[in-house]
């Protein structure tokens, strides 16, 4: 670091420490080798000493062998002339002899290398035993037969690696057709669960024929043309159909597995083989990070895991040990948990229903295949009703969109029809029925919006889309029909009911379309039992079972239209508010003018041209809504009379305050909305007409005086006064008249309020009167 930080003499320190290190390496290197080859020197030098002693000796001898040579050639050349003919006699006689016993072992050997060379390794290792057992024994003092003992084991070895080598590549073979022999594999369990769906179609045809002959002719000439159909197309495919034994050589397991059992080490090749198929189930498990984007991925992530254990049902039913129904049970144990942890993982990322849809049939296919080949799959359809219910949310926010652009498309206002056709397209879609619009003559109009006919196709179709995902789930009609109930209550419960809350929540919403909501929702609560209906076909399950649940729609419809009311109600008084912030009156003026004023002559319209609106509502709506809007009115008068900001009033003022609270009371009488009990609504305005009374009432005790313009706290004072004169003399009265108040209980509370009256009166009174 010091050298790159550029410091003073850095790198001639650090060139001296290099040189220096590399002279001690040099001298350990030079200790290595001398410690290594010390001994080797050592016989070298003493080697080159004898050297020159062993040329001496050579000499020696070849002297002395020349002269006993030419000594003894005579004698010699005739003593091997006879000793090599009787060697000759008696080695052609051993040769014989010899070869008689030398042939056969030749002939076997010979035989043993051509079936090396043809690549016959099990008959080739036969043929070493046989070597080893008959032949090899019978010459085994010659060296060529040593030779061949020793390269008996060695061809052995060479055959075990070939096999080892022949089974690797049948691994690698299997890794990479496991997909295609996966995927064939689930084709034909799809074209066996087809045939069978559509030969069970028509024994059903033929069971009902007898009781719905006609109507079944119909359906036995449809189904007979589907198992036609079937039957063609399997016998299209019925060329194509292929086995993992046709797109996988299985010889080189078959014949290492043999080798290995002649050599007495099948042991040891099972265990290699179980540990590099154990390696190979963690790659086919292993799935890719994208494969949730689409069904492809899914779909080869099958087709591997099928291909691998149709090959291991096929190794343990094609050889004996190799693999073992307990191997494949635990293999199959640890694969199926990581797959349904790889599936619970990545279906929670699909948003998309028709894909989830398309992952539960994958589901499905995966798990008939496989169940065909004996593994158990019941987790595995208890992971599709965990798929289920993330299936069922997939479709509640798609089907929450849908109601969303429906709500907005909608003009909420009645569906006209020009004519009979017209009026029987809408009749189609959505279960109206109306004796009294029936005698209507056309052009007339529903009274529902358009979006209710198309809200209840759309829940038909979120029906249906619900029952595609439980068909194929093996379940009974009852849990089918129980699934499908639960779905559509959350459909109507949550999201359709969340989107009518946050449509009646929009500030575009006025009081025309709330109260088209409120029409809409009393149609679609009516449709609900069309609906049970509708599922109880589907499923065949009726609903007087006592297992059947029922749908909720009433209370969601329910909810809704009394948010809807709550919203008319509010939209109502805050309509009158915004009148009331438009009223400007003159608290000073002379005279009145003659006529209630105009901030609520216009109020007085609107109110009524509302009310009218209200015609279609139920009773109850209308006369709640209007009562509200009464009272409403008359307590936002009270306020202006009670405003802090009000100092004073005149005799003018008064009497233009006593004819708006007279038209408020005339419109109270008219009626707006039928329905009400005698008064009922005027009742609504009954404290300002108690306040008006007394206004009139300090003027009658004033006008002596002639005075225009009062303050505000004197009159309100005086009123208070006479107020508290009136239940004193009511305490004294209710003292003398009842005598025996005490042993009753509501003369006793009577007498206790007015008592209370009174003193919040005098407190009041002392109060204002300190104050002015």
């Amino acid at each position: 670091r010091s050298v790159y930080d550029d410091q003073p003499n850095a790198h001639q320190r650090f060139m001296e420490k290099l040189d220096a290190c590399i002279r001690n390496h040099d001298r350990e290197i030079e200790k290595m080798c001398n410690f290594h080859h010390q001994g080797f020197v050592d016989a070298i030098t003493e080697l080159l000493k004898v050297r020159a002693d062993a040329e001496k000796l050579k000499v020696q001898v070849t002297d002395t062998n020349r002269r006993l040579q030419d000594a003894g050639k005579e004698v010699i050349a005739q003593t091997e002339e006879i000793i090599r003919c009787r060697v000759q006699q008696r080695n052609i006689t051993t040769v014989v002899e010899k070869l008689q016993l030398c042939l056969p072992v030749l002939e076997m050997y010979s035989k043993l290398k051509e079936q090396m060379n043809v690549k016959r390794y099990y008959s080739a290792l036969k043929t070493m035993e046989q070597l080893e057992n008959q032949y090899l024994p019978r010459v085994s003092q010659y060296r060529f037969c040593q030779i061949m003992i020793e390269n008996l084991p060695k061809l052995r070895e060479e055959i075990k690696e070939i096999s080892m080598s022949d089974l690797k590549d049948f691994l690698e073979s299997i890794r990479k057709h496991s997909d295609r022999i996966g995927e064939t594999a689930m084709k034909q369990a799809q074209q066996q669960k087809t045939f069978s769906t559509a030969l069970q179609k028509q024994n059903n045809v033929n069971y009902g024929r007898n009781m719905h002959l006609s109507r079944n002719r119909i359906l036995e000439s449809k189904n007979e043309i589907t198992l036609k159909r079937t039957f063609e197309e399997d016998d299209e495919h019925e060329e194509e159909v292929l086995t993992a034994q046709d797109l996988v050589d299985f010889s080189p397991v078959y014949r290492c597995l043999h080798i290995y059992s002649v050599l007495g080490d099948g042991e040891i090749f099972e265990n290699y083989y179980r540990k590099q198929r154990r390696k190979q189930a963690r790659l086919v498990l292993q799935p890719q990070s994208s494969m949730h984007e689409t069904v492809e991925g899914y779909r080869r992530y099958f087709s591997q895991i099928v291909g691998f254990f149709v090959v291991e049902d096929h190794i343990l039913h094609v050889t004996q040990g190799l693999v073992t129904r307990t191997y494949t049970d635990e293999l199959w144990n640890m694969a199926l948990s990581k797959i349904i942890a790889v599936l619970r993982t990545h279906s929670s990322y699909c948003s998309d229903p028709d894909l989830v849809l398309e992952l539960k049939n994958l589901i499905v296919v995966f798990a008939d295949t496989l169940q065909g080949y004996g593994f158990p799959v019941n987790r595995l359809f208890d992971l599709l009703f965990e798929i289920r219910d993330q299936y069922n949310e997939t479709l509640l926010k798609k089907w929450s969109g849908l109601f969303r652009d429906i709500f907005e498309a909608d003009n909420y206002s009645p569906i006209p029809v020009a004519n009979e056709e017209e009026y029987k397209i809408v009749i189609s879609k959505f279960p109206f029925q109306d004796p009294e619009l029936d005698k209507q003559s056309f052009p007339k109009k529903l009274p529902m919006s358009q979006s209710v006919p198309q809200i209840y196709i759309q829940v038909k179709e979120f029906i249906y889309a619900s029952l595609k995902f439980s068909e194929s789930l093996h379940r009974s009609s009852t849990e089918i029909d129980d699934m499908l109930r639960k779905s559509t209550n959350l459909l109507l419960t949550r999201t359709l009911s969340s989107c009518l809350q946050n449509l009646i929540k929009k500030p575009h919403i006025g009081l025309t379309e709330l109260v088209q909501i409120i029409i809409n929702t009393t149609h679609l609560e009516q449709a609900c039992k069309y609906l049970e209906d509708f599922i109880s076909n589907i499923t065949n399950i009726s609903q007087v079972t006592v297992h059947t649940a029922r749908l909720y729609g009433l209370s969601t419809f329910k909810d809704a239209r009394h948010a809807a009311e709550g919203e008319i109600y509010t939209k109502l008084n805050q309509k009158i508010d915004e009148f009331i912030q438009i009223a400007d009156y003159d608290w000073t003026m002379s005279e009145s003018d003659g006529r209630a004023s105009g901030y609520l002559m216009d109020l007085i319209n609107f109110l009524r041209s509302t009310f009218q609106v209200f015609t279609h509502l139920p009773g109850k709506v209308a006369q709640t809504a209007c009562m509200s809007a009464c009272q409403h009115l008359s307590m936002s008068l009270m306020q202006m009379l009670l405003d802090s900001e009000l100092r004073q009033i005149s005799m003018g003022a008064i009497q233009q305050f006593n004819l708006d609270v007279i038209q408020c009371e005339l419109f109270a009488s008219s009626e707006p909305v039928p329905g009400f009990q005698g008064d009922t609504l005027q009742l609504a305005f009954i404290d300002l007409r108690q306040v008006r009374h007394w206004l009139l009432f300090f003027i009658l005790l004033i006008s002596p005086f002639d005075h225009h313009i009062f303050p505000f706290q004197i009159m309100f004072l005086t009123c208070l006064c006479h107020l508290l004169l009136y239940f004193s003399r009511m305490k004294d009265s209710s003292k003398k008249n009842n005598i025996f108040a005490q042993f009753r209980k509501n003369d006793r509370d009577k007498q206790k309020l007015i008592e209370t009256v009174v003193k919040q009166l005098r407190s009041l009174v002392n109060g204002m009167s300190q104050h002015t």
